[in-house]
């Protein structure tokens, strides 16, 4: 059945350390072999050995209407035929930009990178400049990327790996990374009274990598407040959420705005593509405006602002399709949470629009602590390898959201819940 996955992941490990080129993807904390894809096809991913899998991955959020949507398909090769890269300027990068800021009343312009990591660590940067200060605050569990600063106890493959730092990350490079406890207000005020430097806090507003947790109301409100009394710079890091749970992300379903915003994976509808966006006070700092140095010879890639700009495009003409990607995400998850109960396990749910959660717990967390404490994990990874065995692909982590996607039905979800019911009266 898994054969050649087998064969391929053993191969892979003999040129690729662990065999993957992101750790999350090794299957290390659900067990077994990951499935080597072939292809997607709409809401499915077929593996080199034909299984076929319902995808709730999406990988990792950016696929909204699916594995090769005709639209946004056609966009690449039409710009792919004109060619790969320019490290020039091109008209596609302003009209991504533009739709970008037209949605926000407090984003003026937009840099483009080519990931997530590279959006937050420009953001990080670009605010240090801005305020003339070097300290930043960020929270546990809260993941932005690999860069050394932010290698502070994160979360997502880090956590999944029972790591909260990493070695070849100098003492010096993260002396001035403050690290609080997400959801803690306590907390959040006590960081700001250890340091009269902070350049900036960062954020998941609905947090993605230790599952979905989201930031309550109140502690965003204060986290803002703060930033606001001691001159400090808020980044919302919406690079898992942008676009994904609402038309503006998670500032469609908070009060609280960000001084600057960093977008990732669904901006690109599938391409490698992040970006940073603040007001045009914040972006002259930047070069070659400004003082703050950023650059990147494939920032702007054409290929990745014509799937980016087919997929805004899509989105901003249907936005009713967030309300139904977050009843199919509701669906999904109250039908997981009652054959759970059916069976006598505990299994805490949450959505935020086309995003969703489900902890094996008997208590919802609301923080990274919380996660590592309630959840079971154990059972967690006999659900996944279970579920996998039976078509259905979810994220290889207790430590992960699940994503919806548009191509996904009624019908597909009830399969899922059907097949979930199965594998629970086994745990």
């Amino acid at each position: 059945m898994f054969e050649k996955s087998i064969n391929a992941y053993e191969e892979a490990k003999q040129v690729i350390p662990g065999g993957v080129d992101s750790p999350v993807r090794a299957f290390t904390s659900v067990g077994g072999t990951p499935p080597f894809i072939d292809r997607g096809e709409g809401a499915y991913l077929i593996d080199i050995d034909g299984n076929k899998y319902l995808d709730f991955v999406q990988s990792w959020g950016p696929l909204i209407f699916g594995h090769c949507n005709e639209e946004i398909e056609k966009a690449v090769i039409e710009t792919v035929k004109k060619g790969l890269s320019f490290g020039a300027p091109s008209v596609l990068e302003t009209e991504l930009a533009s739709e970008i800021v037209e949605m926000y009343d407090h984003i003026d312009k937009v840099r483009f990178v080519s990931s997530g990591t590279e959006a937050t660590m420009s953001a990080i940067r670009l605010a240090r400049g801005v305020t003339g200060r070097n300290d930043i605050i960020k929270f546990v569990g809260n993941y932005h990327g690999h860069s050394d600063s932010l290698l502070v106890q994160a979360g997502s493959g880090l956590a999944t790996f029972g790591t909260p730092s990493s070695p070849g990350v100098p003492a010096d490079l993260t002396k001035h990374t403050i690290v609080c406890e997400y959801n803690n207000l306590e907390d959040l005020r006590k960081c700001f009274e250890q340091s009269n430097d902070i350049a900036c806090v960062i954020m998941e507003p609905i947090a993605g990598n230790m599952g979905l947790v989201p930031a309550s109301a109140e502690f965003l409100k204060e986290c803002r407040e703060l930033c606001d009394k001691n001159g400090t710079l808020l980044i919302l890091d919406e690079v898992m959420t942008g676009f994904r749970t609402s038309l503006t992300g998670a500032h469609g379903l908070i009060d609280v705005k960000g001084d600057i915003i960093t977008f990732g994976k669904v901006i690109g509808a599938g391409m490698p593509v992040g970006a940073f966006a603040a007001s045009k006070e914040i972006m002259g700092h930047l070069s070659p405006d400004g003082a703050v140095y950023q650059a990147g010879t494939l920032s702007g890639n054409p290929v990745a602002m014509a799937a980016g700009l087919t997929s805004l495009r899509k989105l901003k003409a249907n936005p009713e399709i967030y309300e139904e990607l977050n009843k199919k995400a509701v669906r999904l998850t109250s039908g997981l949470k009652k054959v759970a109960e059916d069976n006598g396990i505990g299994l805490q749910v949450d959505t935020r629009g086309s995003m969703f959660g489900f902890f094996f717990a008997d208590k919802m967390p609301t923080n990274f602590k919380e996660v590592s404490e309630y959840c079971n994990f154990e059972r967690f990874g006999k659900f996944h390898h279970e579920m996998i065995k039976r078509g259905f692909y979810f994220a290889c982590s207790q430590y992960e959201a699940g994503f919806m996607c548009t191509v996904i039905t009624d019908e597909m979800i009830d399969e899922c819940i059907a097949a979930a019911n199965e594998v629970m009266k086994t745990l």
